[in-house]
């Protein structure tokens, strides 16, 4: 039970990576907070949580939003007195095309969630952790923001940016007791990373085998992540086992991104 109590707040915790975070959470002995577009899927998240034993709050959130975000903090703090881990997962994949193809607004849309977002509910979540003295904030990057990928410079853009924010965050968080790390995934198992071979495989003329061939074969271990396994790595950066790691990028890509 290496966070046995603890009050964890998910964003994006519908499906995939926030799902998974979110049950390894609970498994460790977590209340969640969960935070989506999507109720639907959210609650069936809910229910799942519920049968391991823990307590859950259902948010739905657009983290783009200041007005959900202080809605997601103000109802997490109502239920529970207090939150001890924030997971800014929420993200888009953006566009892809050729930058000069980009219209704004999709390139707007996709720094609204994959930066704004996290800039805001740090912001929304950090005054109650500082009070407190003690809190974990753990972003999802991607490890596209270190390795090119043709047509998603949005994607690439945004995700990159998290690092910057992870590391300087954790300076001004670090002397109230307060640790921030990054998680940089590789191509993840689901819905999400087959839209993005397919999208490979359209910028390159290759088959959708050859595409995601060559990110199989980019690894060491030639496969793609498992959403579990970027759970592990969040329980281990959330919990005591993690007390000394903070402005960490951690990459969790089956060794693609050894940077």
């Amino acid at each position: 039970m290496l966070l046995k109590d603890k009050v964890a707040v998910v964003t994006g915790a519908g499906r995939g990576i926030g799902r998974a975070i979110a049950l390894a959470f609970a498994c460790e002995g977590a209340d969640l907070v969960l935070a989506a577009r999507s109720v639907d899927k959210l609650n069936e998240v809910a229910a799942e949580v519920q049968a391991i034993g823990r307590q859950t709050l259902v948010v739905p959130t657009d983290v783009s939003s200041e007005d959900d975000v202080t809605n997601l903090r103000d109802r997490t703090l109502e239920a529970f007195g207090r939150v001890d881990i924030l997971v800014n997962n929420s993200g888009v994949g953006g566009p892809s095309a050729p930058l000069w193809e980009i219209h704004p607004r999709d390139w707007e849309e996709t720094f609204a969630v994959n930066v704004r977002g996290v800039y805001l509910c740090c912001r929304a979540f950090l005054p109650a952790m500082i009070a407190r003295g003690s809190g974990v904030i753990i972003n999802i990057g991607s490890m596209t923001g270190k390795r090119p990928l043709v047509n998603r410079t949005p994607y690439a853009a945004s995700k990159l940016a998290l690092v910057g924010l992870t590391r300087t965050l954790a300076w001004e968080v670090g002397p109230y007791g307060i640790r921030v790390n990054v998680i940089s995934p590789g191509p993840v198992e689901g819905e999400r990373i087959e839209w993005v071979v397919r999208r490979l495989a359209e910028a390159r003329g290759v088959s959708v085998d050859e595409a995601r061939r060559s990110l199989t074969e980019a690894s060491p271990l030639g496969r793609f992540v498992l959403a579990d396994e970027v759970a592990r790595a969040a329980v281990f950066l959330a919990s005591d086992l993690g007390s000394a790691i903070t402005g960490e990028d951690l990459n969790v890509s089956a060794g693609i991104v050894m940077y």
